[in-house]
């Protein structure tokens, strides 16, 4: 099946390399953005209509004239910190916004839609790997947010029909390999494009936060998960939509870890320059450890991730930063 998707949040990191494999496998991206946090430029792949999901007349327009089978959400806010300090606009922007979106895709007749979940719905883990039957005590209001839209999915399901896919992402990274989008928020809190715009002179010493973890070197360890492998799952939820498969929540991850130290070690390497660095204590609510259990996602949506090694990863993403900030990349 083909046809019209809609891709709230388009704009975006993950939402732009997730329209580029639906135009690869024959769909018609529509991005929807508002532009706060995603970039014009980043939509290569269909147009662009810019609003904001809060806004049911502007959804309604969206719907009625390009009539999509079904919805990819990537819309919403997503620093930790920031939830924390400003919970309201939070639940504002992603429950309310992503009631309204539920509502409106109800009234048109859509009945299939991928969700943008992530593993901070977790909170801290009591058991490793994660699976998707891992107890969810969420620690900050942006993972309490995505928690809320995965209970609301199941309510309006049973109420409605609608059937979800909510795809729990560990540590999204990496970056187109043709070289046509990549990474680029403002501000940018991600460890690898951190590292590789200090060794480039780009950004400010990379902080290590905690060297005293009970971990191999001290440093934290996350399930790093190359951008274009969750591109491809969205894309392998969406058919699993509709051939008729059921709701469900699947973890996006590689079921491995790798260390900061490690990170910034073949940061190093690839870039051919020390990443400046200055450590420093942990910050709260940061757990040791963080693996995906990603077998779901492998039976029943038949993924699994073929990019995501650590030097694919970096390669990438270095190849981005080098064009992004004017340095040729050896």
């Amino acid at each position: 099946m083909t046809g019209t998707v809609l891709v709230t949040g388009g704009a975006g990191y993950v939402g732009s390399h997730t329209a580029k494999a639906l135009a690869r496998a024959g769909y018609q991206p529509v991005t929807l953005d508002n532009l706060s946090r995603g970039f014009a430029h980043a939509v290569k792949w269909g147009p662009l209509e810019q609003g904001d999901i809060l806004d049911r007349a502007f959804l309604d327009d969206v719907l009625a004239r390009h009539r999509p089978h079904a919805v990819l959400h990537f819309a919403a806010l997503a620093y930790v910190g920031e939830s924390v300090t400003d919970p309201a606009r939070y639940y504002r922007n992603n429950v309310v916004g992503t009631l309204t979106l539920l509502e409106a895709m109800r009234d048109h007749g859509i009945p299939l839609l991928v969700f943008s979940s992530t593993c901070a719905t977790y909170g801290l883990p009591v058991r490793l790997p994660l699976d998707e039957d891992h107890p969810q005590a969420p620690i900050s209001p942006y993972g309490a947010s995505k928690l809320m839209v995965e209970r609301m999915l199941a309510d309006l399901g049973a109420a409605h029909g609608l059937r979800s896919v909510a795809l729990r992402y560990f540590n999204a990274c990496g970056a187109d390999p043709d070289g046509e989008i990549g990474e680029n928020h403002d501000p940018e809190t991600h460890l690898i494009p951190l590292a590789i715009g200090a060794a480039l002179g780009s950004q400010p010493k990379l902080k290590i936060f905690g060297t005293d973890y009970p971990t191999q070197d001290g440093t934290c360890i996350r399930d790093y998960i190359h951008v274009t492998d969750l591109a491809a799952a969205h894309v392998a939820a969406l058919r699993h939509l509709e051939a008729g498969g059921a709701s469900t929540a699947c973890n996006l991850g590689t079921g491995a870890g790798l260390s900061v130290r490690a990170i910034v070690t073949e940061v190093a390497r690839q870039v051919g320059r020390p990443v400046p660095a200055e450590e420093g204590p942990r910050r709260p609510g940061d757990p040791p450890e963080l693996v995906a259990d990603p077998t779901r996602a492998r039976q029943l949506l038949g993924w699994t991730p073929h990019c995501s090694d650590i030097e694919s990863v970096i390669s990438t993403a270095y190849a981005w930063a080098a064009r992004h900030h004017n340095r040729a990349a050896p």
